[in-house]
Parts: structure tokens; sequence; C-alpha cells
């Protein structure tokens, strides 16, 4: 783990007894027999999740102290070797595999042993990691305090700004095409025109539908079950605890967190974060469509659909010279395909609460906070990259606009649907524009059919007349 080649150790021991610990290592016992029994995916902790416990054990600090269970000199101690971990100072000291103990047991006494040997430094006092760092808590409210807190930072400090700034990219090309008319469609066949504008301003509504999702979801993440310590009962703690915690924790990151009313339905179930993972699914599912649109309309450019032209980014083959792919946009739909895949892992993470206590807490950390980051980072390429640059093909738009039978909609009020539609078919089988066809076939005017069939008065819904 350490950047050091220095392979001595030093011997630790815990309730089970002693073993060999790296010396350069902050870590103690414990941690090191999850190194040893853990060697599944190489995947450590994540390090919003790491900054969560640095947070918790440092406001645990602060509040015993202020409640009198704690002496000044080891509080202040703890407090600061615990803003060390959660500032990132000691990450290379948090080595343990996602895939333990389901409780996070191990996590939680890595983040105790490592602050307690910082604390103890030097001239620092004697700070146990049981008696002092983890003073009235358990792993079983510790790690879901954690998972909430965790998830609540990234999607209040990442997620939710990259979506209102993809938004206002989408909004800001919707204003500006607003007026700029192309063929809609429906089952990806030719329908009414609508206005780029149009088909934007629907983008920029599903993102909004995602943000007040997740920001509802968020009102049930911010109810901390800290206090509750091993079951719910808040055995060992004191009872004011959890509710000096939830607001010394609001005061450390300005994220309005609150004790939970219930301690037994945080520390047992994972409901909160299940909930949150399906809004991510929800928003996953959004983007997925909005790339989808941008591969679609940007296909071609000869044989495809044409309408934009996204920007070109990179070589698109390495045998096909010339050729350039809608690149972000499939980095978008593999990353939501991912995070859909992470939802079903924290479903079925969910269903693990046996009795009073879950028991995949961990996986449910790594893969929610995984999506977090994931829809955060492409929400602000896909904005950047694609939407923000892509060019409109005037010339290919208009062809297909002008040759889009379907424009024959707009005259069933007038000559009626049967008529309508052999309108509609004679100028397919004969590949010319509708209004030539339907002057053929009505007796109104072209100063009349050109009115009916103005394409962006179409846009705008209504009758025609």
């Amino acid at each position: 783990m350490s950047a050091s080649n220095d392979q001595s150790t030093r011997t630790e021991h815990d309730s089970m007894g002693e073993l060999q610990v790296p010396a350069w290592a902050h870590w103690g016992a414990q941690t090191q027999r999850a190194v040893n029994n853990f060697p599944i995916s190489g995947l450590p902790v994540p390090r919003p999740f790491i900054r969560a416990l640095g947070l918790i054990k440092g406001s645990a600090a602060s509040v015993h102290e202020a409640l009198g269970l704690l002496d000044s000199d080891r509080a202040q101690a703890i407090s600061a070797a615990a803003e060390r971990v959660a500032s990132g100072e000691v990450d290379e000291h948090f080595p343990i595999d996602i895939f333990q103990t389901g409780s996070g047991t191990s996590s939680n006494m890595n983040a105790n042993e490592v602050i307690a040997r910082l604390a103890s430094m030097g001239d620092g006092p004697d700070v146990h990691p049981n008696d002092h760092v983890n003073m009235g808590q358990s792993s079983n409210d510790v790690i879901p305090t954690a998972i909430q807190v965790s998830a609540c930072l990234v999607a209040s400090e990442t997620l939710l700004p990259a979506m209102a700034h993809l938004r206002a990219t989408i909004d800001q090309r919707a204003q500006e095409l607003d007026q700029t008319v192309k063929t809609g469609r429906t089952h990806l066949m030719d329908a009414m025109p609508v206005t780029f504008g149009q088909e934007l301003g629907a983008w920029s509504s599903q993102v909004s539908s995602g943000m007040q999702r997740i920001e509802s979801a968020l009102q049930r993440m911010q109810r901390l079950p800290q206090g509750g310590t091993a079951v719910g009962t808040g055995i060992n703690a004191h009872e004011e605890f959890g509710p000096r915690m939830a607001s010394a924790l609001a005061a450390a990151t300005g994220f309005p967190f609150v004790a939970a009313d219930d301690y037994f339905e945080g520390i047992s179930s994972q409901d909160a974060a299940v909930e949150l993972s399906g809004q991510l699914k929800t928003y996953a599912c959004s983007l997925m469509k909005i790339a989808n649109d941008l591969r679609l309309m940007n296909s071609g450019p000869l044989a495809g659909i044409g309408d934009i032209e996204l920007p070109a980014l990179q070589p698109g083959s390495s045998i096909m010279p010339g050729k350039v792919n809608p690149v972000i946009p499939e980095a978008t739909c593999m990353a939501c395909a991912h995070v859909i895949g992470n939802d079903t892992a924290i479903t079925v993470g969910g269903q693990a609460g046996n009795f009073q206590l879950n028991v995949m807490l961990p996986m449910v950390a790594y893969n929610l906070l995984q999506s977090l980051h994931i829809l955060s980072t492409i929400s602000r390429a896909l904005a950047d990259s694609a939407i923000a640059g892509f060019k409109v093909r005037s010339d290919r738009v208009s062809e297909a606009l002008e040759r889009n039978p379907i424009l024959v909609t707009a005259l069933n009020p007038v000559i009626g649907y049967e008529l309508g539609a052999a309108t509609a078919k004679q100028a397919y089988k004969e590949g010319r524009p509708i209004l030539e066809v339907a002057l053929d076939r009505t007796d109104l005017s072209e100063e009349k059919l050109r009115e009916l069939l103005d394409p962006l008065a179409l846009t705008r819904g209504g009758i025609n007349e």
C-alpha cells in the first residue's frame, strides 16, 4: 500500500491475539486481520466514505467532550486526527476490500485504529480505538450513517451541480434553436414537425425532474441512525448523543442532517439508500434517452438521419480513414448501463436486512457512491463535449421537412382523413413534396396550402386554419 519499500513489521494485538502489521502503517490488528481475510476485489473503500468516517469520528469526539464524557486532551487529539482522515491525507491507510464483513465493522475499526494511532503520536495522549475513538458508537450505526453522510454530500456537492450545469447547457441550446424546425419522429418514423427548442426542452425537463426526485430522496437520507449503536436501542450511548451528532455533522458539512426518528429502521434497513439509488437509475434512463437521441440525430452523415453534427473529438476507426463516432453519447450510455446495474446490486443489498442489521453495507456504499460519481462526471461531459457544440445541418433538416408527407395531417380538419391519407401515400410513392401533391388532389390554393403546411406554425399545435 505504501510507496515505501519498507518490509519491516511491528507487533499489534487485539482480543484475538497478536499479529504483524507493516511498520509504516497507521492501522492496527483488526484492520490487518481484514486485509488478510479479504483479498477479494482490490476495490478499497471510496474516498467520500473515508471522508464521512472522519467527519463522524471527529464529531463524536467533540460531542463527548461537550457531554463531559471525554477529556479535552483526548477529544482534541481525536478531532485533529479525524480531520486528517476526512481531508484525504491518510487514505493509503484504508486498505480493506469492499467485500468484507457485511456490517462494515472492519472499516469502522480501520478508522478507529488509524485515528487512535495518529492522535497518540508524539506527545499526544494515550488514545484507545474502542474506548475513546469509538465511544458511544457501534459499527452498526457508524457505517449506515457514513453511507448516508457520504451519499448526501456527493449528491449535493457534485451530482446536483452537474445536473444543473447540464440543464443550463440544454436550455441555452434550446433557446438558440427555438425557431429551427425539424421533422419529428415517433416509432423512429417521420411525424409532425417540432422545433429543436421543443425537443431539447423535453431533455431539460427530464433533467429537472431527475433533480427533484433526487432532492426528495435526500430528505430520507439525511435522517441519521447514529446513536442507535448495536441494535437500535442506543446501548452505551448518551441519550443526547444522536441528536447532538446530527447537529455537529450538519454544522461541519452545511447539509441539514437530523437524528432519525427510529434508529431501528436506519440500522436494520437500507430503504433510504435503495430509494436514492432508484432515483439515480431513473436519471440514468433519462441520460440514456438523451444520448441515444443525439446518436441517432448525428447518424450518417450520409446514410443516416444526419440532423446534427456532433463535435469531432477523435478518429473513429483504426481501419476506416475519416470516420468520426459519437463517442460522448456512447460513453454516456455505457455509464448509465453501469448505474442501472449498480441499482440492481443495491436493491439486492437492501433486501439483506436480517432482524436488527443489514449485512451488505459496504457493497451498498461502494455502488451508491460510484453511481453518484459516474452520473456527475458523465453529465458534465455530455453537456460540454456534445450538447454545447453540436451543429444543426440546416440543409439536411430543411430537405427532410419539405418532403415529409406527414405534414398532410394539418389538412385533416379541411380535407378529411381519407383524402389526407391518399395524398400522403401518393407523395411517398412519387417522392414529391406534399404541397405539390395536395395542389393536384385538393381544391385549395397554393397560398392556402402554404399557410396550412407552414412547418413553424405546425409546431405551435392547435388547428391551423
